[in-house]
């Protein structure tokens, strides 16, 4: 019973990696790019524009690994085991959209950094709240609609008129209503905890510094 039980979980796991790391790879491309545009560069030139292009267009696939908790209650119903769905499946999920969703976290808080840098502070929270909504559409089109973000280059035309035909309905809208919510409050939350760790880590680099210049060279 045990054999089978653990033979189950791996065939279950070697499924899920397979879409997890996919997902992952995508929810990372974003947060490359934004260090990339926000960070290393300064925008102006037709490289720069592209490259953000390329950020808005994969960056709802960051929080798109969020509404990958359909596939935990699948595995669930499936494994039927207290001990492994605590110990393994759980733990799996938790690692795989935290750190898709802490991708989306950073990505912003470059392009907030970008718009401090240039002056432009008072428009990051209108940016961010823009982008929480377009995320909001392109995870309705990613989960539902089953578009990806490089359909915007292979099929153009089927992403504006059936996207767009189709989030215009009162049952779409309020699915992209709730997200947004979700993104927002996620958001908000996860940003102010990245920060603090960030500073945290600041200011023991800092007092790190302090005592070893105060320590006599041996």
């Amino acid at each position: 019973m045990k054999e089978e039980l653990i033979a189950r979980v791996v065939q279950v796991l070697q499924i899920n990696m397979s879409w997890m790391t996919w997902n992952l790879f995508l929810a990372f491309i974003p947060l490359a790019l934004s260090v990339w545009l926000f960070r290393m560069r300064r925008g102006g030139t037709w490289l720069w524009w592209l490259g953000f292009l390329v950020f808005y267009a994969f960056l709802p696939n960051a929080p798109y690994l969020l509404t990958d908790v359909i596939h935990l209650i699948d595995d669930i119903r499936t494994i039927q085991s207290v001990w492994m769905i605590t110990l393994v499946l759980i733990p799996l999920y938790l690692l795989v959209i935290l750190s898709g969703f802490e991708a989306y976290v950073i990505s912003l808080i470059n392009w907030g950094h970008y718009l401090h840098r240039i002056g432009k502070s008072q428009w990051i929270w209108r940016v961010e709240t823009i982008t929480h909504l377009l995320c909001a559409v392109g995870v309705y089109w990613g989960r539902f609609l089953r578009f990806n973000s490089w359909d915007f280059i292979t099929q153009p035309d089927a992403l504006l008129t059936k996207g767009v035909e189709e989030i215009l309905g009162k049952q779409p809208l309020v699915i992209i209503a709730i997200t947004f919510v979700v993104l927002a409050s996620l958001y908000w939350i996860m940003k102010r905890v990245t920060l603090g760790l960030s500073q945290s880590n600041s200011r023991i680099g800092m007092n790190s510094g302090r005592t070893n210049s105060n320590t006599p060279n041996i």
